[in-house]
């Protein structure tokens, strides 16, 4: 990875409501923390909520005269994909990671940041309902019985990469799905979503990692941008955030990320504490 083409990651799905922008934003204050260059742009100029996640954490660092890591952010405000090429040209200098938060429904941009991502990561709650996103099963065997719209876009373009891949000398793309949320999941629900997840990611060649599970800290740390890894600026913290911490870091490490130099290791994340 060079300073001139950073990685980028892509948090996409056609659904709203599956903690990807909150996803997002912790990845990337998680990656600068490990002292990557980060850049990030937030592709719905509607809810722009990682767009104002980051400038609430801006503006907290500039009012406590904090020094804390951050990305550089913007929102795309254009029609066109040249303006977004362009824009995403202005971003990635000087950035090791490039990451994308998309709107939660079907958009031509979104899908554009999609086929071009080196690592897409496409959060979901664990219920059939979010994941007929990217498969549908039988209601009585629950197997899987066709691909989603979703999935077979994501399968075309993992297609076309591939020969760009050898043309190009790019890598491939690694697909994520992040399951979040699990902890209200009933035992028999789950091993049924278990086994539909491993039989739909053997067909199109996705990644399960672990996510982030439902808690009140993340909505009660949007209005100062703080995160999780901010430790000495969040005061007490009891036992299920250091545990959501917990979740961060096995998260970060289960997208398996490129170093962010050639010539030095991929720094680790602190110790829980």
């Amino acid at each position: 990875m060079t300073a001139s083409v950073p990685h980028r990651i892509v948090f996409a799905n056609e659904k709203g409501g599956t903690g990807k922008s909150t996803t997002a934003v912790h990845i990337a204050i998680a990656l600068a923390y490990q002292g990557a260059r980060v850049a990030a742009i937030d592709l719905d100029p509607r809810q722009r909520t990682l767009h104002r996640y980051m400038e609430n954490r801006a503006e907290t660092l500039r009012r406590r005269e904090i020094d804390l890591p951050i990305a550089r952010f913007a929102v795309f405000n254009g029609t066109t994909p040249e303006e977004l090429d362009d824009l995403a040209a202005q971003m990635s200098e000087g950035a090791d990671y490039l990451l994308f938060d998309t709107p939660g429904k079907d958009d031509p941009f979104a899908r554009q940041a999609a086929v071009t991502a080196d690592t897409l990561v496409t959060p979901l709650n664990d219920s059939f309902v979010d994941f007929d996103l990217i498969g549908q099963v039988d209601p009585e065997t629950f197997k899987v019985r066709r691909l989603s719209f979703y999935a077979e876009l994501i399968w075309e373009a993992r297609k076309k990469r591939a020969l760009a891949t050898i043309r190009e000398a790019r890598r491939e793309m690694d697909w994520v799905v992040v399951r979040n949320r699990t902890q209200h999941v009933e035992a028999r629900n789950m091993r049924r979503l278990d086994q539909a997840l491993g039989e739909l990611s053997r067909r199109v060649g996705f990644r399960v990692a672990q996510g982030l599970s439902e808690r009140v800290i993340y909505r009660e740390l949007f209005p100062s941008g703080l995160t999780l890894l901010d430790k000495g600026h969040l005061g007490e913290l009891g036992t299920s955030h250091l545990v959501a911490r917990q979740e961060l870091r096995q998260l970060v490490a289960g997208l398996n990320l490129p170093p962010v130099g050639a010539d030095r290791p991929q720094p680790q994340l602190a110790a829980a504490g």
